[in-house]
């Protein structure tokens, strides 16, 4: 029986299939399936198809069209509600990988098993050293394919691979989280050997602020007197566009990643003495100078430097923010305000990405469990 008058239902092998109308041929109904986990992805990919289907008959020309010329049409019409970091990764995409393996290639021409030959490929022998692709890099490179077969479809081309062409398992790596005696050691050593990159070593590691964000800070982002830090922009190096005389990259500083990214957190309260004492307004926090930055690149190799300072085993400096993450979950706090404060569009991010249960919280709620 259908789910609440959609034509979704539910198989005995516990899949959610829904079906509409691709067709009607003399009289005869030809009809689709789309499948999906749950009923709200299968209805997510039933309105999808019903849309497709409908483009595909008021099409009026079908055109065909190589996938070289619609990316570049397509990053060209992006690039006004995309950030410029991410044109950048799309190219990079496109020229490492796309382009070389499709680019003269009809988009009517691809198939499923095309696409799903290719990623397959990436993940064994992709790379500049054929040692295989990272799941997560081939999602992103198959989402890149994915945005250009709706594109296309948008603007009349015929398209030969369908959106639930290839599926990539992403493998879910354990996330590096300092534990009590690693924090020690790095407080300790932050707090005796003060400059003002260990100060903002200290302060990514007491509010989560991601490395661009740091970078991009200004000291007029402070307001120590209410002990609020706002974050309302990120740095980072990015692609330059091809020119002669030109440099390959160039640092930008733009909006952070999402809305949610541009907030105010509370500052520690223990941290507002020691950065009042070197408040320099107008000038960037890491260097105190008005247009002298440090770049991300440039800070995780100093954090690197510190970590092998205090002997403490080598890690990311995204570490900083999974072990603020944790320890905040550890003191209680509330989720929905962590969850604001990490500068998450929702609960749920927060909980799958960066709170980790730890060995100490997993024996403590094992104690609770009553006798058997």
């Amino acid at each position: 029986m259908a789910r609440r008058g959609d034509n979704i239902y539910k198989r005995k092998d516990g899949r959610w299939e829904g079906r509409y109308v691709k067709e009607r041929i003399n009289g005869n109904i030809k009809r689709g399936s789309v499948f999906g986990s749950t009923y709200r992805e299968c209805k997510a990919k039933l309105i999808v198809a019903k849309y497709e289907n409908t483009v595909n008959k008021t099409s009026i020309i079908a055109q065909r069209g190589t996938i070289k010329a619609i990316s570049a049409d397509w990053l060209k019409d992006s690039t006004i509600f995309v950030k410029p970091a991410t044109t950048a990764r799309y190219e990079d995409y496109l020229r490492c990988y796309i382009l070389p393996e499709f680019g003269d290639r009809h988009i009517d021409s691809l198939v499923n098993q095309n696409i799903s030959n290719f990623c397959n490929v990436l993940l064994t022998s992709g790379g500049v050293k054929g040692q295989g692709l990272s799941p997560k890099t081939v999602s992103e490179i198959l989402r890149v394919l994915k945005h250009l077969r709706k594109y296309a479809l948008n603007h009349g081309y015929m398209v030969g691979f369908t959106s639930d062409c290839a599926f990539i398992r992403q493998k879910r790596e354990e996330m590096r989280v300092f534990n009590r005696a690693e924090r020690k050691k790095l407080q300790a050593y932050l707090s005796s050997n003060q400059n003002l990159c260990n100060i903002g070593i200290q302060l990514c590691l007491r509010t989560g602020i991601r490395i661009g964000e740091l970078c991009a800070l200004k000291w007029d982002d402070f307001s120590i007197d209410s002990q609020e830090l706002h974050i309302h922009a990120t740095l980072q190096r990015v692609r330059n566009e091809e020119g002669e005389g030109t440099a390959k990259t160039k640092v930008i500083i733009s909006s952070p990643k999402s809305d949610s990214s541009v907030r105010t957190i509370p500052l520690p309260q223990d941290m507002c003495p020691g950065l009042a004492n070197v408040y320099k307004p107008g000038t960037f926090f890491l260097t105190g100078d008005n247009e002298r930055f440090i770049e991300p690149r440039t800070m995780q190799n100093r954090f690197k430097a510190v970590l092998d300072e205090c002997g403490i085993e080598d890690a990311n400096f995204h570490a900083l923010r999974h072990t603020f993450a944790t320890v905040c979950i550890e003191a209680g706090f509330d989720v929905k305000c962590l969850s604001e404060i990490l500068g998450h569009a929702n609960i749920n991010i927060t909980l799958d990405r960066y709170v980790h249960s730890t060995m100490a919280m997993k024996q403590e709620n094992m104690a609770k469990l009553p006798p058997m």
